[in-house]
């Protein structure tokens, strides 16, 4: 009989999920803490990639003239 008891205690422990066991107002919390940090995250990829951005206008503005001579795809042969 006692073995029946704690399976029965046993599956109607399996059957809450965490929002029931918690409650409404820690769940609230929880998911207003997770769409602040995804927020968060979101503006520092936005970040960086601005910041790459940057980066690379910067580097592309201090190249000499032989670097973008070397990056040019014409060849000086077709115009001899």
């Amino acid at each position: 009989m006692k073995k029946q008891e704690k399976q029965k205690k046993r599956e109607d422990d399996q059957r809450w999920t965490l929002a029931d066991r918690l409650g409404a107002e820690t769940e609230a919390k929880l998911l207003a803490k997770k769409r602040a940090l995804a927020e968060e995250e979101q503006r520092c990829r936005a970040a960086e990639e601005a910041r790459r951005r940057e980066e690379a206008r910067r580097r592309e503005e201090q190249k000499s003239f032989a670097e973008l001579l070397e990056e040019s795809a014409l060849d000086w042969r077709k115009f001899k």
